[in-house]
């Protein structure tokens, strides 16, 4: 696996080692000791999956108590995925990161505890997987607000997205619950 830092301290572009022929292809999505070496100590209690169509945009969330951390991927489309590093001791405070998940690149993110993450569908239909380090906890869930001006997110859009009614009343940086 090949496992690159970004500008956010923490958040990892992993790229898995694909092995390929005319019957198919195989790859490593998760390798504990390979991942460790970089610095993800995970230990994974749930799996999600999703499926969008075209102009979903789902997030941006987070846990306030039992933060997670994700390992996401994309398995069947193209989603445009973005973290918000919400650590106010972290000195990315406020910042974002975007970046392009396909089934065809592979490429996988994770994303430590003390992030909001959201994903834009920017294909017919998006299948997107991720791996969690804690449970979900409903009375701990927030939505940062998708289109705040302070977050300066440059999502790809052809138009309004399709939203869900919590993430279309997200909460504005300004005024959200923050992790120390």
């Amino acid at each position: 696996m090949k496992v690159t830092p970004t500008a956010l301290p923490g958040v990892l572009v992993v790229e898995p080692r694909v092995f390929g022929d005319d019957r198919g292809f195989f790859f490593e999505s998760w390798n504990a000791r390979a991942l460790g070496q970089a610095g993800v100590d995970a230990a994974f209690v749930q799996d999600n999956h999703s499926r969008s169509r075209r102009g979903v945009l789902r997030g941006l969330h987070y846990q306030i108590e039992h933060a997670q951390g994700k390992l996401v991927r994309v398995v069947i489309g193209e989603a445009f995925d973005v973290v918000v590093d919400l650590r106010r001791s972290s000195p990315t405070f406020g910042q974002n990161l975007g970046i392009s998940l396909s089934a065809d690149n592979r490429k996988m993110l994770w994303v430590p505890p003390g992030f909001a993450h959201g994903f834009l569908a920017v294909s017919d239909s998006v299948d997107f997987l991720y791996k969690t380090t804690d449970y979900w906890h409903a009375q701990h869930e927030r939505t940062l607000l998708w289109n705040d001006p302070a977050l300066g997110i440059d999502w790809p859009l052809a138009g309004e997205p399709v939203l869900a009614a919590k993430d279309a009343a997200g909460t504005p940086l300004a005024q959200a619950e923050l992790y120390p």
